[in-house]
């Protein structure tokens, strides 16, 4: 079985069977529709497409309301590929997070993390800074330091940690512990944090 679709939904903590408080992520894990089966002779490589979380109609392109036609469902707003092959699954076919991950003890997932915009270094990279403002130092408490040599190189290196944006990239999490399934709410929860704000979606792997 490919991996599901899902959307965060926020934060709790579950008391695990020793007594402690687990801080938990709570994840709508689809349903899923297989809206494309795509084959290395036809498309040059092999994959399946599922799709999550319907949309309006009058909101989706007519190319995409065809495609998903196609499926028998409704237009929906993420879509993504799983490669590898599965013979048994066809076009049309629901995934259900009860069915997919029942027998799953850990998964990755995928997810954009929060954007945070332009940051300096000391949010962004973790520097220190100065710390004391002795010595005349009257602006130099969040400042990142000398960059580099004068006469040699007479240049910054490439991959020098400096103030930038920071945020909104694709991070992928592995090993995360299931810690409870609620199949009849499509409801996954995981212990620890995953990326991204509340209402993001994540790609979830076996």
């Amino acid at each position: 079985m490919p991996g599901l679709l899902g959307k965060k939904i926020g934060m709790t903590s579950i008391f695990s069977a020793e007594g402690k408080n687990v801080p938990c992520t709570v994840i709508e894990a689809g349903p899923c529709v297989v809206t494309q089966i795509k084959t290395k002779e036809k498309d040059g490589y092999n994959a399946v497409q599922i799709a999550f979380d319907d949309k309006r109609e009058k909101n989706s392109t007519k190319p995409m309301v065809g495609h998903f036609k196609k499926a028998n469902t409704a237009p929906k707003r993420k879509v993504a590929e799983f490669r590898g092959v599965f013979d048994h699954l066809k076009l049309g076919d629901i995934l259900n997070v009860g069915e997919v991950l029942k027998n799953d003890r850990w998964i990755d997932v995928t997810g954009t993390t929060k954007g945070k915009g332009f940051q300096g270094v000391v949010k962004r990279h973790g520097f220190r800074g100065v710390g004391d403002s002795t010595h005349g130092q009257h602006n130099r408490l969040r400042a990142p330091g000398s960059l580099g040599a004068s006469s040699y190189p007479s240049r910054v290196f490439k991959g020098m940690r400096m103030a930038g944006q920071m945020g909104g990239d694709r991070v992928k999490v592995i090993n995360i512990a299931i810690v409870k399934l609620i199949p009849e709410k499509n409801i996954l929860i995981v212990k620890g944090s995953v990326p991204g704000s509340n209402g993001s979606y994540l790609i979830i792997n076996k």
